[in-house]
């Protein structure tokens, strides 16, 4: 986590999660929808925190039980907006949480997710010259953003786009909503809001005018319109999601990382991918992944929190689902699904296996269609493969249960007790050859077939 180098003033954040969220026409509050496998809210609270908040403050409506409930879970302090009467209320709401924390707050939207803390940080950043300072973006196109009006380096005003001049449209630096101000003066100027316009609500934005009529000033501080993206529908998640692939494969590039075809690849919040990597097509990273250096993911695999060593190779069409780590070199080929399985270096399991809550050592070969039996219907049981040993084609490893060293199990042998080290286990029904039979069966179902004729 990364963390502000210099000293500075406590730091809070209050983030506004009390919308209805009718417009993603869902049973769960909108904020709690995940992108990238981390839930909006979530996005917003670690941004906070990598920007040096100490406290967070998460401001809920009544009906937005779940989303307090996952504010809760997170450690965030709760404050409640009932009825919701504008982003000013809302921030007024938060202000017993906040009680006498001495310091600078900021005011972030549980449904703007992607706001970078580098972003965050120079918003803050900005108060040691300003009173206020407010995240705008440059857009291409401002449509209906409201509009930040400067004057010789400094804001002078936020004016919504309907109520904006000509000129004043004309301007295309545009308010995220997301401003700072220290403590004292945040609500000394919210204490002077009215809701004396057409939605008789409380806005955020009158802080502005309010603290340079008071003497004060306002600065804009500009983060990348990308970084701005709010979801209000599900058409906007997708927008917030191909934002964050899009960055995402751009660092990855950057960083060294060879995508065979970047559009298709698809990443975490979290994944890591180490230098010299080759990720083929259509690959899908869960959270939870670190890919080591000189690793390939071969096309239409699925990883989720998995480690894969240095060197290794996974895939084509393989899974690796939570608690797997494959060690250097270690190969994972196609249709082998791998779970709560520790790979040594070297080992491999080429095709069509599935292997669930094993510790194979170095150098293991397992051979195709074999499985851990690892689940009674009850409980998960271990299966320990020594160095070196060779499990034949279509071996069943019926767990809890050990393979030695340098030992093999024969094609077709269900494993049921432990396999000493250089043993060879059979365990297989002799073959049993019936002379003939074959010509008696089709003659009687002939005749069989021929009679309901």
């Amino acid at each position: 986590m990364t963390m502000p180098d210099s000293p500075h003033r406590a730091r809070a954040a209050v983030i506004l999660a009390a919308g209805k969220s009718t417009r993603m026409k869902s049973t769960m509050s909108k904020v709690l929808h995940p992108l990238a496998g981390r839930p909006l809210i979530e996005w917003v609270r670690a941004s906070a925190i990598q920007a040096g908040c100490d406290r967070i403050i998460c401001v809920v409506g009544e009906a937005n039980a779940d989303v307090r409930a996952k504010a809760e879970a997170l450690g965030m302090e709760i404050a409640v907006q009932e009825p919701q009467n504008g982003t000013g209320h809302a921030v007024l709401c938060a202000k017993r949480a906040i009680g006498d924390f001495d310091g600078d707050i900021a005011i972030l939207f549980a449904d703007t997710p992607l706001i970078r803390h580098q972003t965050l940080l120079s918003v803050f950043d900005a108060l040691k010259v300003t009173d206020v300072a407010v995240l705008g973006f440059e857009a291409e196109e401002p449509g209906a953003y409201g509009r930040l009006i400067e004057k010789d380096g400094r804001l002078t005003k936020i004016v919504e786009a309907k109520d904006a001049s000509p000129d004043e449209l004309d301007v295309t630096l545009c308010n995220s909503g997301v401003l700072a101000a220290s403590r004292d003066r945040l609500f000394s100027a919210l204490d002077q809001v009215t809701n004396d316009n057409a939605k008789g609500e409380y806005y955020l934005t009158d802080v502005v005018d309010i603290m340079c009529r008071d003497g004060g000033s306002a600065k804009a501080v500009r983060g990348d319109e990308g970084e701005m993206l709010g979801v209000n529908s599900r058409a906007d998640l997708a927008s917030a999601h191909a934002a964050f692939q899009a960055n995402m494969r751009r660092m990855a590039l950057e960083d060294g990382v060879t995508l065979r075809d970047p559009d298709t690849v698809y990443f975490s919040y979290d994944t890591v991918l180490e230098r010299d990597c080759v990720i083929g097509e259509h690959v899908v990273f869960g959270p939870g992944v670190t890919v080591k250096a000189h690793a390939t993911i071969h096309p239409f695999s699925h990883v989720e929190g998995a480690l894969v060593g240095e060197g290794a190779s996974v895939g084509p069409f393989a899974r690796l689902r939570p608690g797997a780590e494959l060690g250097p070199e270690a190969f994972v080929g196609n249709f082998v699904e791998v779970k709560n399985t520790k790979m040594g270096r070297g080992a491999k399991a080429s095709h069509l296996t599935y292997l669930g809550d094993a510790e194979i050592g170095e150098r293991v070969n397992i051979g195709a269609g074999t499985v851990t039996c690892n689940y009674d219907g009850y409980f998960k049981h271990k299966t320990i493969i020594g160095d070196g040993a060779f499990i034949g084609t279509h071996t069943s490893l019926v767990a809890p249960v050990t393979v030695g060293k340098q030992s093999f199990t024969a094609t077709g042998t269900v494993v049921t007790k432990d396999v000493p080290d250089d043993a060879l286990m059979v365990a297989r029904a002799e073959p049993v050859i019936k002379l003939g039979w074959a010509k008696r069966f089709h003659e009687t179902m002939r005749k069989k077939k021929a009679s309901k004729s």
